[in-house]
Parts: C-alpha cells; sequence; structure tokens
C-alpha cells in the first residue's frame, strides 16, 4: 500500500530499525544458480537463506574467531547475519511487519580450535532480534555450533525461519 506521496508507508519494525540507526542492506543474490534466493515462505514460515556477517558484500571480519577474530568482533559480526535475514524477509516478503516471531535461529561460528564461546558469539544475532522486534517475538529454538571452517573464511554463518503472517 502506497501513501499519498507514492512511497509505501514505513511499517513498526521498519521504524524501530531507523530509530536504531540500522539500514537494511540488499538482499545478496547468488548469481551462480537461479534455484538459490533469500528465502521461501511456505504457508506460515519463512525460511531464510544462510546468512554472513557483511553488509553489501563488504566483509569487516575474517578469520577464526579466537585466533584474527576477537569474541566481540564475531558477536558483531552475527549482528549482521541478524540483519541480513531481516534484509531477506524484506526482499521476498516486502512488508517486514509480516514477521511474528522468529522460530529457530542456527549459528555456525568459525572457530579456532578449542573454541568454545560460540553461545556468546550467538548472542550477536539474538540480542539485534531482540532489540528490533521485542522478546516476545525474539523468543527462538536456538543452536549455537562451533565449526571448523566457513565459506569466505566468514567468522559466523547463521540460518533463520521466521513465522509470519499470510
Amino acid at each position: 500500500m502506497r501513501g499519498r506521496s507514492g512511497v509505501s508507508p514505513m511499517g513498526k519494525i521498519e521504524a524501530r530499525l531507523a530509530e536504531l540507526g540500522i539500514v537494511l542492506p540488499d538482499a545478496p543474490v547468488i548469481k551462480a544458480n537461479p534455484a538459490l534466493v533469500p528465502g521461501v515462505a511456505v504457508g506460515n514460515l519463512f525460511f531464510c537463506q544462510g546468512a554472513l556477517g557483511h553488509h553489501n558484500g563488504e566483509f569487516p571480519y575474517l578469520g577464526k574467531v579466537g585466533d584474527k577474530v576477537s569474541v566481540d568482533e564475531a558477536y558483531q559480526s552475527a549482528r549482521l547475519c541478524a540483519i541480513n535475514h531481516l534484509a531477506q524477509a524484506k526482499a521476498v516478503l516486502g512488508d517486514l511487519d509480516r514477521i511474528v516471531r522468529v522460530v529457530q535461529l542456527l549459528i555456525y561460528v568459525n572457530g579456532a580450535p578449542g573454541f568454545e564461546r560460540a553461545p556468546y558469539v550467538s548472542n550477536g544475532a539474538s540480542d539485534l532480534f531482540v532489540e528490533v522486534l521485542g522478546a516476545e517475538r525474539a523468543a527462538m529454538a536456538r543452536a549455537s555450533l562451533s565449526v571448523p571452517d566457513l565459506i569466505y573464511t566468514a567468522p559466523v554463518e547463521t540460518i533463520c525461519t521466521f513465522e509470519i503472517q499470510p
């Protein structure tokens, strides 16, 4: 729906993002395979493509957490992942206010050998969803996994599922 100016009115979630000073990046498009899309809505669920901690393709952090990337930097990378999930939802759904809640969040942390602080890193994504959506809508099932490697040597990758309104 468009307002009198011809511009879509800002929804509650987008207004909250603006209040926090968060600008959604463009949802990544994988040109190598047209079957890969930012996300897929099935019934009342929206399954996001995996997200990395970048902003429009620029990675502020690369490497293993606990080696080249600090835990605090990885936390920030996880926040970027959550922002990218919102960008994916915006690109596919058009209206972020269709998001009812976060259902599940899977976080993969590219940890150096012996790294055991994946849950703290994962809080970067969880905390972002709480800030934007509120605690009730961000109450989720979550798994935090330390893995030996991730694509592009990214420190974090996340996969998110949202419950949505039809």
